[in-house]
């Protein structure tokens, strides 16, 4: 039997990559529990240039990994949408938040959104009001602290499938070829 004092201690950074809101949360991963240490967002409307965006998201990420030196970044992938140039600007966004865990030698792992409200509510097409919910439940979260922007609940959320996932072993053998068949040999449904 393990005993609890000995289990190692993790913090996770999720990240809800965006240009005019950017989510991030912390979770303290203790053995197989986990608690919310941090969230909220990085409010980017202000900056007049997409580059001065950039610019704040580097900034700010880099800020947050020097003050909880996260052992871990679990960051939301972008959702292909209609419009180019949002999704260019998001990419772009994403981009930076990555260098700025690579600047720290962090290692960081992508999640497709289906796939983080699959792990937190077991439907890859839950709202974010829904993720949101399980989230306050699975975390204990109050309400007065739950009462913010689903851009910080989307970040937790990545944080928290990355927690979920840590307690997976990696399947070896052959890369799948679909993302159905990659859920299906995590066990997930689709």
């Amino acid at each position: 039997m393990d005993d609890p004092k000995t289990k190692t201690e993790k913090i996770v950074m999720g990240i809800d990559p965006g240009t005019n809101l950017m989510g991030y949360a912390l979770l303290k991963v203790v053995g197989n529990k986990a608690e919310m240490i941090s969230f909220g967002v990085i409010k980017l409307g202000k900056y007049p240039t997409h580059y001065m965006k950039l610019g704040k998201i580097f900034e700010r990420i880099t800020g947050i990994i020097d003050e909880y030196h996260p052992d871990e970044v679990a960051i939301e992938a972008p959702f292909f949408g209609k419009n180019v140039q949002s999704m260019l600007k998001l990419g772009r966004a994403q981009g930076v938040a990555i260098c700025a865990a690579i600047q720290r030698d962090i290692p960081i792992t992508e999640y497709e959104p289906k796939k983080i409200k699959n792990a937190i509510t077991g439907n890859g097409a839950a709202s974010k009001q829904q993720v949101a919910d399980m989230l306050k439940r699975m975390l204990k979260i109050s309400d007065d602290i739950m009462n913010i922007q689903f851009d910080a609940t989307d970040a937790l959320g990545a944080a928290y499938c990355h927690f979920i996932q840590m307690g997976r072993p990696q399947p070896e053998g052959p890369r799948c070829s679909s993302w159905k068949e990659f859920a299906k040999s995590r066990g997930i449904k689709v």
